[in-house]
C-alpha cells in the first residue's frame, strides 16, 4: 500500500488573510457559587469597556464547572485563571489597572452556564469574559457573549461545533487559544503510518467514543486515517456519556482484544472505567490513547494507580515539561501555590493561563477593554505568546499556530513524557507495547 505521510493539521499551512471586514465585526454587537481572586465580586462594566486612562479595576467574569461531571477540569481552570490574575496583578496589572475575576459555578450544566454568563454580563456588568471548560458548555456560553457583543476567549472548547455554531458564524467572537480538537490524534496516526506495512496490515483497532462534541472528532479522524493505512477496525461505536453506561462497551472492546484502543473520552472517570474493565478481562492493548483523562496529571495517576498509568497516552498541545520559559515559570509558581510536583500539573491550568495571557496582550494593543476593538484585533492576524506556545487566530477563531503532540506516562507511572512526533525536540522513545496492568499499584 502506498502511504503519503505525515498528515498535518488543517491549520498547519499559512493562515493567509484572516482579518474580517469592519462591517462584519461591527455586527458583534441561581444555584451558582461565586468567588473572586481579590475576595470581592466583579465591579460594574460594559461591553464597550472603559478608557485606558481609567484606574478602575478590569473586571472579568467566567463560569466554571466547580462541581458536577467536569469538576476536575473546572477546578484546574479555576486555578489557572487565578494564577494568571495573581501574576498580572503582582506585575502592576494591565495598563496600570488591577484585574478582578469573578467565577460562577455552572455545575457542569449547559442551562446553568447560560444563566451564569447572563448574570456576569447583565447584572455584574463585567468588562470581559473568559470561557468555561468543555465544548458542550462553550457553545451556549459563547452565544450569550455574542448576543451582548463580548469577545469570548477560551481554551477548553475546541470542538468543530463551537466554531460552526450560528452565533460564531454570525459574530466571530470565539477565540480558542488551544490546539484544534479534530487534529489532536494526527501525531499518533503518523506514528502508525511510519511502521512497516507488514506490521500495519496485521494491526487491529477499536474506537469507543463517548457521545461528546469534544471526544468524537479526533477519534473519528484517527479511525478514518488508520483504516486507510490498513489497520482493521473491530469496534467503532459511541456510548452515552454516563458512568453507568461505560462497562458494556469496555467489556466488548476487551472481548475483541484489539492491538490499539483509541478512546473518545472527556475525563478521568471514563478512562478509568475502561482501564478497570480491561484489567478484569485480563486484556492489555499494545497501544492505548485517550482523547482526555491521562493529561490530568496527579489526578489521573492517583485515580488509576501509577502502575496502571504506565504506557497510557493522550494528545495535547502542552505538558509540564514543555520547553518554554513562561511555561516553566508558571509550573514553578503553580507548585509553590498549590503543592505537588511539576509532572502532576494539569494541562487545563496551562490552557486557562493562556487565555489570560492572550487577553492581556489584546487589551494592551487596543488600549482598553472595548470588546469590539478586541474582537477586531484578535482577528487581525496578530500573533500572541502563551505558555502553550504561539497563538494566531483564523477567521473562525481557531489557533492556527498550535502544535500537536502526544504524551505518555512512563514506566512506573511517575513521569509524563512527550513521545510524538518522534522527530520533535523533547520527544523520548515511546513505550510500545503498553506495560501490563498492575492492580492499581
Amino acid at each position: 500500500m502506498s502511504v503519503n505521510l505525515p498528515w498535518f493539521s488543517k491549520n498547519a499551512a499559512a493562515l493567509g488573510a484572516v482579518a474580517l471586514s469592519v462591517g462584519v465585526l461591527a455586527a458583534c454587537s441561581s444555584n451558582s457559587s461565586s468567588s473572586s481572586s481579590t475576595g470581592t465580586t466583579a465591579g460594574a462594566g460594559s461591553s464597550t469597556g472603559s478608557s485606558a486612562s481609567s484606574k478602575a479595576p478590569i473586571t472579568i467574569g467566567a463560569s466554571l464547572s466547580l462541581t458536577g461531571d467536569f469538576s476536575d477540569d473546572g477546578q484546574a481552570y479555576d486555578q489557572g485563571y487565578k494564577l494568571w490574575v495573581k501574576d498580572i496583578n503582582a506585575a502592576g496589572g494591565i495598563l496600570g489597572r488591577q484585574v478582578k475575576l469573578t467565577v460562577l459555578n455552572d455545575a457542569s450544566s449547559p442551562n446553568q452556564v447560560v444563566t451564569n454568563y447572563n448574570t456576569l454580563i447583565s447584572t455584574d456588568h463585567v468588562d470581559l469574559t473568559f470561557g468555561p471548560f468543555s465544548s458542550l458548555l462553550t457553545t451556549p456560553a459563547s452565544a450569550v457573549a455574542a448576543h451582548n457583543g463580548y469577545a469570548f476567549v477560551e481554551g477548553g472548547g475546541g470542538a468543530p461545533t463551537v466554531f460552526q455554531s450560528p452565533a460564531n458564524e454570525a459574530d466571530h467572537n470565539v477565540f480558542d487559544v488551544s490546539l484544534p480538537i479534530a487534529d489532536e490524534m494526527l501525531p499518533f496516526v503518523n506514528y502508525i503510518a511510519s511502521l512497516p506495512a507488514s506490521t500495519r496490515d496485521h494491526l487491529t483497532a477499536a474506537y469507543p467514543q463517548a457521545q461528546d462534541p469534544f471526544a468524537d472528532p479526533p477519534v473519528e479522524l484517527a479511525a478514518e486515517k488508520l483504516t486507510a493505512l490498513g489497520v482493521k477496525s473491530v469496534y467503532d461505536q459511541q456510548f452515552p456519556e454516563e458512568v453507568a453506561d461505560y462497562k458494556a462497551p469496555a467489556d466488548q472492546v476487551a472481548a475483541d482484544k484489539p492491538d490499539i484502543v483509541v478512546l473518545g473520552s472527556t475525563d478521568v472517570p471514563t478512562v478509568q472505567a475502561f482501564m478497570t474493565a480491561f484489567e478484569q478481562q485480563h486484556y492489555t492493548p499494545k497501544l492505548f490513547i485517550a482523547a482526555a483523562g491521562p493529561d490530568q496529571g496527579a489526578a489521573f495517576a492517583s485515580a488509576v494507580g501509577k502502575g496502571n498509568a504506565a504506557g497510557m497516552m493522550v494528545p495535547d498541545g502542552w505538558y509540564p515539561g514543555f520547553t518554554n520559559a513562561a511555561s516553566e515559570k508558571m509550573v514553578a509558581e503553580y507548585v509553590a501555590e498549590y503543592g505537588g510536583t511539576a509532572s502532576g500539573v494539569n494541562a487545563d491550568v496551562a490552557e486557562a493561563y493562556s487565555v489570560g495571557q492572550v487577553m492581556d496582550q489584546a487589551i494592551v494593543a487596543t488600549g482598553g477593554t472595548n470588546n469590539a476593538a478586541i474582537i477586531k484585533y484578535l482577528h487581525s492576524g496578530a500573533k500572541f505568546t502563551s505558555v502553550q506556545g504561539p497563538v494566531q487566530f483564523d477567521d473562525l477563531g481557531e489557533n492556527g499556530l498550535s502544535d500537536a503532540f502526544v504524551f505518555q506516562w512512563g514506566k512506573g507511572g511517575t513521569n509524563f513524557n512527550q513521545v510524538l512526533p518522534v522527530s520533535a525536540p523533547g520527544s523520548v522513545k515511546i513505550l510500545n507495547p503498553k506495560p501490563a496492568w498492575t492492580s492499581g499499584n
